[in-house]
């Protein structure tokens, strides 16, 4: 990696006056494991708007990543060596939260180790060609250079991968990547077609060269993964002890992990209650699976009439905000809303929200929108005009859109890295129940929307706490899936298998939601007549993606130590997301 990282110059908060003697110590070792892992993991400094490393898919093998734990213990070592004394307020909570996600890292890297029962590669490799595609940073012809060389590099990344599985792995993990290597090459074809008229002559073929020599190198990798299943393990949950101590890890407030389950119990009921009467509400002579069926019917005729309706909900959405002091929105985030690209649909089939790159010079949000995968007639229904309310308030305003927007700005490398999707999917969810309550589309239709994705995100806390002790298995948590939400048995099979290796995050969407309502309810029990709701949403959003049980302490102590803007040293020029 280059030592100015592409041209970006890196920030850092500033404690003003109180500045303490070992901040610079503590911002210095932030740094530099910053930059240690964006060289490892050239994907991740895709994502966060550094393209130095664009034309890297970096170093797989075990080696690699053992050297990785170790240089995060040595990290953690000597950020937890230095005395809070000698920091600053705004230095000793970021050492502390520093401390939190390293922690939590190294829990899922040498506790966890899933990367050594399960092959990942595709997933990594996927993720690192898609990030040039999803966001407009540079002209295609430059991305689709950039892709070449991730191309090029992907026969050695696969090979090294394979170091990893030094023990039996799970069977149905090996199933699910010998699935991906299946769909890849559909994903190669799309690239391929969509330098065909842009690129060069010689550029076009170098890419075709790289994407034949993929497919190639995939046929070998699935020959692999196939004779890995002789040996292969049916065991994937992490059982009661490590599943606790990873929920304790979390963070979450306080909860422990039967509480957390007792919370999704009751939400299943209270959201199928609510959901009843809003059904009524619609039809009292209809069965509610009828009036769900006439909503989904009630949408545009076409689909530029559904993007059109997109548009006009999401800045409908965002001026209810400013009309009604909800919360502050800055007058230059940009967010664009457009079909999704034809070279893409294959791998984005519904839709996805890009939040801009925080280092990227020109950025906006953009939420793609995919009119349908090969021409089904029932796409339409996905676009009926109660859904597109819902995910108006979910994607754009005020929820994922707006919350990264704001968040992105904080200069801290510390909290640019923290992964807490309590906050993140708990914000989204909570900003659709606060524009009802504040009484954005907030008829029946609308509600009960909002309140079947709720059914759904109640079933996930259940399942991930049960499934992960080992009290439930895969066939039993599909028909739990199927009985209480009434997804296709398919549909609900593809949702069981990502539970099975995403421990403790698909209950983070509607306990997210829960641990804010109540941190909210708590402000306004100790303001009293003081409490601004939209003043809560702008300490929250400026604070950044923490942990809830982190911002309740930046809210107890005036929010002083998270709202810094200023910088100790440049920052590359941007817009809002």
């Amino acid at each position: 990696m280059t030592g100015d990282l592409g041209g970006v110059a890196l920030a850092r908060p500033s404690a003003g006056a109180g500045v303490g003697p070992l901040d610079e110590r503590f911002f210095d070792l932030v740094e530099a494991r910053f930059r240690r892992v964006l060289r490892s993991n050239p994907a991740v400094a895709t994502f966060v708007g550094i393209h130095s490393e664009d034309h890297r898919l970096g170093d797989g093998t075990r080696e690699a990543l053992l050297e990785e734990i170790a240089d995060d213990r040595i990290h953690l070592s000597a950020v937890e060596g230095l005395d809070p004394v000698g920091l600053s307020s705004l230095a000793a909570f970021e050492r502390e939260l520093e401390i939190h996600n390293v922690r939590r890292e190294l829990f899922d890297a040498d506790v966890i180790r899933l990367w050594e029962r399960r092959a990942t590669a595709l997933d990594t490799a996927g993720d690192a060609l898609f990030l040039l595609f999803a966001r407009d940073f540079a002209p295609l012809t430059e991305r689709l250079v950039s892709v070449t060389a991730r191309l090029e590099a992907l026969p050695a990344f696969l090979t090294q991968h394979r170091t990893r599985a030094t023990v039996p792995q799970v069977r149905l993990w090996q199933q699910l990547e010998l699935e991906s290597a299946g769909d890849m090459p559909s994903l190669f074809d799309e690239i391929v077609a969509a330098g065909r008229g842009v690129l060069g002559e010689s550029d076009q073929r170098r890419l075709e060269n790289a994407a034949s020599a993929a497919r190639a190198t995939l046929v070998d990798y699935e020959a692999w993964l196939e004779g890995t299943l002789a040996t292969a393990v049916e065991n994937w949950p992490l059982g009661r002890e490590t599943y606790d101590e990873l929920i304790r890890l979390r963070g979450f407030d306080g909860l422990d992990a039967d509480q957390i389950l007792e919370i999704g119990w009751q939400q299943l009921a209270e959201q199928k209650a609510a959901r009843t009467a809003a059904a009524r509400e619609i039809d009292p002579d209809s069965e509610e699976a009828e009036v769900i069926d006439k909503l989904k019917s009630d949408h545009p005729a076409t689909f530029d009439g559904a993007l059109s309706a997109y548009r006009e909900a999401m800045f409908r959405s965002r001026q209810h905000l400013i009309d009604h002091a909800i919360v502050t929105v800055p007058s230059d985030e940009r967010l664009q809303v457009v079909p999704t690209p034809e070279y893409m649909r294959n791998v984005v089939p519904f839709a996805a929200y890009f939040d801009a790159a925080k280092f990227d010079s020109n950025p906006a949000g953009i939420y793609i929108v995919t009119p349908s995968v090969g021409n089904d007639p029932r796409a339409m229904r996905e676009h009926n005009y109660s859904s597109i309310s819902n995910t108006s308030i979910h994607e754009a305003y005020p929820g994922h859109h707006l919350q990264l927007s704001v968040g992105g700005r904080h200069p801290s490398l510390t909290r640019l890295m923290t992964n807490a999707p309590e906050f993140v999917e708990g914000w989204a969810m909570y900003s659709e129940q606060l524009m009802r309550e504040q009484g954005f589309d907030d008829a029946p239709n609308f509600r009960l929307n909002m309140h079947t994705d709720a059914i759904w995100r109640a079933c996930r806390i259940i399942l991930d706490v049960r499934m992960h002790r080992g009290e439930i298995g895969v066939d039993d948590a599909i028909r739990f899936l199927v009985e209480h939400t009434s997804f296709e048995e398919a549909n609900a099979r593809a949702e069981v298998r990502r539970y099975t290796y995403t421990p403790s995050y698909q209950l983070s969407y509607l306990l997210g939601k829960v641990l804010l309502l109540q941190l909210r309810a708590d402000e306004q029990r100790r303001q009293g007549r003081k409490f601004s709701l939209r003043d809560f949403h702008d300490t929250l959003l400026r604070n950044g993606s923490l942990p809830v049980s982190f911002h309740r302490r930046l809210l107890q102590n005036g929010s002083a130590l998270g709202a810094s803007t200023q910088t100790g040293r440049g920052m590359a020029a941007r817009a809002a997301d």
